[in-house]
């Protein structure tokens, strides 16, 4: 174990635990934050590899009032600690990490009825016109909502790091359950992107998404087709530029009056 990429992982744990909610709320996502871990764990390609799995896994996780989806900085941290220190695969690492997700996700809740309490002390500075009371609570919870998740991170960086031998051992006499951790892991991003479409798929979008999976298919099969994503991004950006254009000229002719019927035609 590296002292210094337990401090290194601890700040950004304690800094990515607070983006999630009071900051960027960018640096706190799957592909960011797994490949800033990479980079202090020493492997920022399996970082960047890892997020980018992950984030299709999470994309379509989003908080609903006080009910917390599973958490994705947790699981993030403890399946990049898995993948580089364990020696599991990608795939393996992310079946793997979905527990630990799930007890951030309980982290979260626990922070929110801590701060439940703090809450008059809120109000009353509001009332008596003190921002120096309310900007107070705000840092307490994000000290406690940090930390927390600074000591978990702290926590899987060691519990990862010895579990290393057992694992391989493991791998080797009962390879089917790293198997099944695969077969898991591999499923999460479908599932992830299927809770998105169903949250934000409407009837009249049907077309661009088969559209876009045939597009794939076909130039994924072709001499450029470590290129999809990018140029499917292109292709996407162009037609949503387009819609864009034509929606605002359709309202700026509207609100000149120069819609509707003129003559009879």
């Amino acid at each position: 174990m590296d002292i210094i990429q337990i401090i290194l992982l601890a700040v950004l744990t304690f800094i990515i635990a607070i983006d999630q909610f009071s900051l960027t709320e960018i640096i706190s996502r799957p592909i960011i934050n797994c490949t800033l871990i990479g980079l202090i764990l020493g492997d920022m390609k399996t970082g960047l590899m890892l997020g980018g799995t992950y984030e299709l896994a999470m994309v379509g996780n989003m908080p609903v009032g006080g009910a917390q989806p599973p958490n994705a900085i947790l699981g993030g941290i403890v399946a990049m600690v898995f993948a580089v220190k364990s020696g599991l695969g990608i795939n393996a690492a992310i079946g793997a990490c979905m527990i630990f997700a799930l007890f951030g996700q309980y982290v979260v809740t626990l922070t929110f009825t801590i701060m439940s309490g703090f809450m008059a002390k809120a109000d009353k500075a509001a009332a008596n016109a003190d921002p120096k009371g309310i900007r107070n609570v705000n840092l307490i919870s994000m000290c406690i909502l940090g930390g927390l998740f600074a000591a978990l991170a702290v926590a899987a960086y060691v519990g990862g790091t010895a579990a290393q031998e057992p694992l391989n051992e493991l791998q080797k006499n009962a390879s089917w359950i790293m198997g099944g951790l695969s077969a898991a892991g591999g499923m999460m991003r479908f599932v992830g992107f299927a809770i998105l479409l169903k949250i934000m798929l409407s009837n009249d979008l049907w077309g661009f998404l088969l559209a876009g999976f045939g597009a794939s298919i076909v130039i994924g099969a072709s001499p450029v087709g470590s290129a999809t994503l990018i140029i499917l991004a292109f292709i996407g950006f162009a037609i949503a530029f387009y819609d864009y254009q034509l929606n605002v000229k359709i309202k700026e002719n509207a609100g000149n009056g120069n819609g509707g019927m003129t003559d009879g035609i």
